[in-house]
């Protein structure tokens, strides 16, 4: 099991600074939701926390190592990311991208045929989608596309998974399964972080939160403890009441606007 530890992280996009002095600590073996307002700076994180793009200022940490000093093979060991953007080029079978997970893992010559047949099956039955392994991924909608990219990372089998917004895209059920998968993969031993634009899928399903605005930490902590009716109102303007949920006990978050 792996931690993942961001110090004073400063990251800019478009010649902007988007990421003002963030610290992220995510325990090995939970989920870890990263919120805030449109434009907080969240893709810019995970992005920066995933080690696709280095900070201008700051240090992330997977384990002991330093994210940014590992070569790219040895860091895509080590954390897969999946981000929202579900669009791709490649005219590739589902099987055949998710597949492209397990390139970190095989030498030179590639690996063991039959090893990567087992995983590419295992997460595609995973993510719900063994029925279009031999589809063309362009062919695909963008939550089917998006779920066989979630699909390419379980294929990576790596102790971090970093999210930017995983149920974008998805139905209500996808949406309930693919969360229902990230607690199961937490259980197991996984360290995730994902950025969520659902406030009741974040209440219900992480562990801790860190809320962002204007690219700064507002409030980090375990998340019924950290999402108060005062934080919320503050951060997105809006009066919350947290109920629970009469069959599961989980916490289900009903919003409201001021004066309303």
């Amino acid at each position: 099991m792996t931690a993942l530890r961001a110090d004073r992280v400063r990251a800019s996009a478009g010649g902007r600074l988007v990421v003002d002095g963030v610290d992220v600590t995510a325990a090995p073996g939970t989920v870890t939701a990263v919120i805030g307002p449109n434009g907080a700076g969240k893709s810019t994180l995970l992005r920066t926390l995933a080690a696709v793009d280095r900070p201008d200022d700051g240090t992330v940490r997977y384990g002991a190592d330093d994210a940014f000093a590992l070569r790219r093979r040895e860091r895509a060991r080590l954390a897969a990311l999946v981000e929202q953007d579900a669009t791709t080029e490649l005219d590739l079978t589902v099987a055949d991208t998710v597949a492209l997970g397990r390139l970190p893992h095989e030498g030179l010559w590639g690996g063991d045929a039959a090893e990567r047949s087992g995983i590419v099956g295992a997460s595609l039955q995973a993510v719900g989608m063994t029925a279009f392994a031999d589809r063309r991924v362009t062919t695909l909608s963008g939550g089917e596309r998006q779920r066989v990219l979630l699909a390419k990372a379980l294929a990576q089998r790596t102790p971090l998974l970093l999210l930017d917004e995983p149920t974008n895209h998805l139905d209500i059920a996808a949406q309930l399964t693919t969360l229902g998968l990230l607690r199961r993969l937490a259980a197991a031993g996984t360290t995730i972080v994902a950025a969520l634009h659902d406030l009741g899928l974040a209440i219900a399903y992480a562990d801790a939160v860190v809320v962002l605005a204007a690219g700064r930490v507002v409030a980090a902590g375990p998340t019924r403890e950290t999402l108060t009716p005062a934080l919320l109102r503050a951060v997105y303007g809006v009066d919350a009441v947290l109920l629970e949920h009469p069959g599961t006990g989980r916490p289900v978050l009903a919003l409201d606007l001021p004066g309303d």
